[in-house]
C-alpha cells in the first residue's frame, strides 16, 4: 500500500509556513516570517512547493492545518484554506492546535510555551497519558506568571511538519471539519452602523 501524502500549513503568527510528507519522509517544506500578507502568500507558495515534491493536486490524501490559537486572521486564512481544499479535492482535512504541534514527538510530561502578542504567552501542559492530553487546551498568560509545572521544552520539528505528521496519524479517524481555536475575543468592535436592508 503507498504511503499517504500529507499537506500541513500553518499561518496562525507572523509566519507562512507548509510541508509536504510522503509517510514520514519530508519533500518540501517552506517557512517565510511575515507579519501580514498569509493571505495572499500561502496558495503561491503551495504551487511551488508542489511541483518541486514531484506531486500534483490530487496526490494529496490528508489536509492538516494549524488552527490556532494564535492571530486571527492568520488563522482564518490557513482554516479556510484547509476546509476549501478538503472539498475540492475530497479528502479530510484535520486541524491541530498549535501547543499539540509544538509538542509532538516530544517525550510526557512536558509544557509548552509559544510566543504571542504583547508580554503574553499561549501555553499548554501535556500530561503523560493520553486523556489528560485530551482534556487541556492551550492557555495564555503572562512571562513569568504560568502555574508551577513541567519545565517548557522546545519543539522537535517544524511547526508546518508536525502538523502534517499528525495529520497522517488521524487521517482514517472521524474528526471534525477544522475550526479556529481563539482564546479571547476579537480586538476589532463590532459596527455601530445598523445592518443592511435586504431589499425584497
Amino acid at each position: 500500500m503507498p504511503e499517504p501524502v500529507a499537506l500541513g500549513f500553518d499561518t496562525s503568527a507572523a509566519h507562512c509556513a507548509a510541508a509536504l510528507l510522503r509517510g514520514d519522509r519530508i519533500l518540501a517544506s517552506r517557512h517565510e516570517e511575515m507579519t501580514k500578507g498569509q493571505a495572499e502568500r500561502l496558495f503561491p507558495m503551495l504551487e511551488e512547493m508542489l511541483p518541486e515534491a514531484g506531486i500534483g493536486w490530487n496526490d494529496l490524501d490528508v489536509i492538516g492545518v494549524g488552527a490556532g490559537p494564535g492571530n486571527f486572521t492568520g488563522i482564518r486564512v490557513a482554516v479556510a484554506a484547509a476546509r476549501g481544499l478538503a472539498l475540492s479535492l475530497k479528502i479530510p482535512a484535520i486541524g491541530v492546535s498549535v501547543t499539540e504541534a509544538a509538542a509532538f514527538g516530544l517525550p510526557r510530561p512536558c509544557r509548552i510555551v509559544l510566543p504571542s502578542r504583547r508580554d503574553q504567552v499561549i501555553w499548554q501542559d501535556f500530561g503523560a497519558d493520553d486523556v489528560n492530553e485530551r482534556q487541556g487546551r492551550p492557555q495564555q498568560g503572562a512571562i513569568g506568571s504560568l502555574p508551577p509545572g513541567p519545565k517548557p521544552v522546545a519543539s522537535m520539528f517544524p511547526l508546518a511538519e508536525a502538523v502534517a505528521r499528525i495529520a497522517i496519524m488521524r487521517r482514517d479517524s472521524p474528526v471534525p471539519r477544522p475550526a479556529p481555536i481563539y482564546l479571547r475575543p476579537a480586538d476589532a468592535a463590532p459596527s455601530r452602523d445598523p445592518a443592511p436592508v435586504i431589499l425584497q
